[in-house]
């Protein structure tokens, strides 16, 4: 599940980067899903501070402390 893990990301990186979570089913979380052209759920994209995505994965999710790392990268 997908919401654990998003919470402790949120927890993690207070302060640092904005967590956002959209609903694919929802007007916002449908404009996102065909701006970055996901096809899967869950999808996690890190954006640095121009919008630039610097990590993207979609469907299984990958560890905590490799989304993490990305992020340390894209700040």
């Amino acid at each position: 599940m997908a919401q654990p893990m998003v919470d402790g990301l949120e927890r993690e990186l207070a302060g640092r980067a904005r967590v956002v979570r959209l609903n694919v089913a929802e007007p916002a979380g449908a404009e996102a899903q065909a701006r970055f052209q996901t096809t899967k759920v869950p999808t996690i994209i890190l954006l640095d501070a121009d919008g630039v995505q610097r990590y993207r994965t979609e469907g299984k999710l990958p560890r905590r402390r490799a989304i993490l790392a990305a992020a340390e990268q894209a700040s």
